[in-house]
């Protein structure tokens, strides 16, 4: 897997999980089919979405995207349906182009994000698996936060 199809397949699920939350905010205020909706349509958007900025850190940081593109790629997934259109941007500019980078180049003095980055490239099946648990983690203790109390 490339750091281009990576990015690309999580943009996608970022993409249809938008349209299942849309989907169940409809159904449950305009077809008034209760809270379930929403929780489920929610529930699997809130995890693609902590995955998605994940991911586009890891890809930023192999690819040396620039800290505005890194937000850029972050912003994306806030703004609904933008995350494709991100990603063919960034393609089209070869900000996706190439592998993942295993170490330093000759005479590179890695900073810690790559030295980070490499250790993930070196064992991604452990890796992958460590980001599952991470981003589940921080989706239980979001979901055990709480919606923000509007003020009155």
């Amino acid at each position: 897997m490339t750091p281009r199809s990576l990015f690309r397949g999580l943009a996608i699920a970022e993409l249809v999980t938008w349209t299942l939350l849309l989907v169940g905010m409809l159904l449950k205020y305009g077809l008034g089919a209760g809270d379930w909706p929403v929780r489920v349509g929610g529930g699997v958007h809130g995890f693609v979405f902590l995955a998605y900025l994940v991911v586009t850190t890891v890809v930023a940081v192999n690819q040396r995207w620039s800290f505005g593109a890194t937000v850029l790629g972050w912003v994306s997934a806030i703004v609904p349906y933008t995350t494709l259109p991100f990603e063919v941007g960034v393609a089209r500019r070869g900000m996706l182009d190439g592998g993942w980078r295993r170490g330093p180049e000759a005479g590179e003095r890695p900073g810690p994000l790559d030295r980070l980055l490499f250790v993930v490239v070196a064992h991604p099946f452990l890796a992958a698996a460590v980001g599952v648990v991470l981003v589940a983690l921080v989706f239980v203790v979001l979901l055990t936060i709480g919606p923000p109390v509007p003020s009155r």
